[in-house]
């Protein structure tokens, strides 16, 4: 059994089959960790969401950005944006079905040293004080009244977090971490326009994982969402969104060994993306 993780398909379902095929894997002994953004951008969003949810024994999945706005665009909360993919998701038969499957994935996942999560953590954050705080957000996707809750959730305020946050804001910075933070200050302050490289981050800020003594560092972090980071593993983190939707590689790495298995994405392989 090797458990494999990788990085953000956003609806590339063929390049995400090539891949799988490319390592081998096999549903019924092995395992495999998504850093989320399953869907949107690419052609294949459905297929892609139906396969993951027939697959769940074998799949762990956290959400990423687009899984949250597909699931806000679905509820009537937010409009299409001009390059989303999901209509086909939207118009299924089975809309419903995955919708709800998808609102009860989890935020964050940890197995001994491992942590799984989109985006990234702030630096006051522990794996296990992430856990806690993933599961606030995790159990309000899951209520009955979702939908009311969803109506407070986007917005880029407050950019930094106190343990004294209550209500829409609390959940609103846990998510904008753990789902679009790219940088921050050394004192935890998000910056949620930057999507450029490792050179060009704005003085005053750093990598969220370059911050000194940030309180996760006792775990190896995966993570995908900053495709101008590319594939970049230290002894501490495991970044996957290697830009596949951008005709880029679908990056995957097998735990047990740290084996690193790429694909390119390029138009023989792909359906559009």
């Amino acid at each position: 059994m090797a458990t494999y993780a990788i990085g953000d398909v956003q609806g590339c379902y063929t390049a995400f089959r090539k891949l799988l095929d490319v390592v081998h894997f096999d549903l019924k002994h092995d395992k495999l960790w998504l850093v989320g953004d399953i869907v949107n951008r690419g052609p294949e969003s459905l297929e892609m969401l139906r396969f993951v949810m027939q697959s769940d024994e074998a799949i762990t999945m956290v959400l990423g950005n687009h899984d949250l706005h597909l699931l806000m665009v679905g509820a009537g909360i937010t409009p299409h944006h001009k390059d989303d993919t999901i209509q086909s998701i939207l118009n299924a038969p089975d809309r419903e079905e995955l919708l709800f499957w998808l609102r009860h994935q989890r935020l964050f996942y940890f197995k001994e040293k491992y942590a799984l999560v989109h985006a990234g953590l702030l630096p006051a954050w522990s794996v296990t004080k992430a856990a806690r705080l993933a599961q606030e957000v995790e159990s309000a996707l899951r209520r009955d009244d979702y939908q009311k809750i969803f109506s407070q959730l986007y917005g880029n305020e407050p950019t930094y977090w106190l343990d004294n946050w209550t209500g829409a804001e609390r959940l609103r910075v846990i998510i904008n971490a753990m789902t679009r933070m790219r940088i921050c200050s050394p004192g935890g302050h998000m910056n949620f326009s930057y999507k450029g490289s490792l050179q060009t981050v704005p003085a005053g800020y750093m990598p969220w994982f370059d911050v000194p003594q940030r309180a996760s560092l006792d775990s190896i972090i995966i993570c995908g969402h900053w495709s101008a980071l590319g594939l970049y593993i230290t002894d501490r983190l495991v970044a996957l969104d290697s830009g596949c939707i951008w005709n880029g590689q679908l990056s995957a790495i097998r735990l047990e060994d740290r084996k690193v298995f790429q694909i390119h994405c390029d138009k023989s392989i792909m359906t559009g993306c």
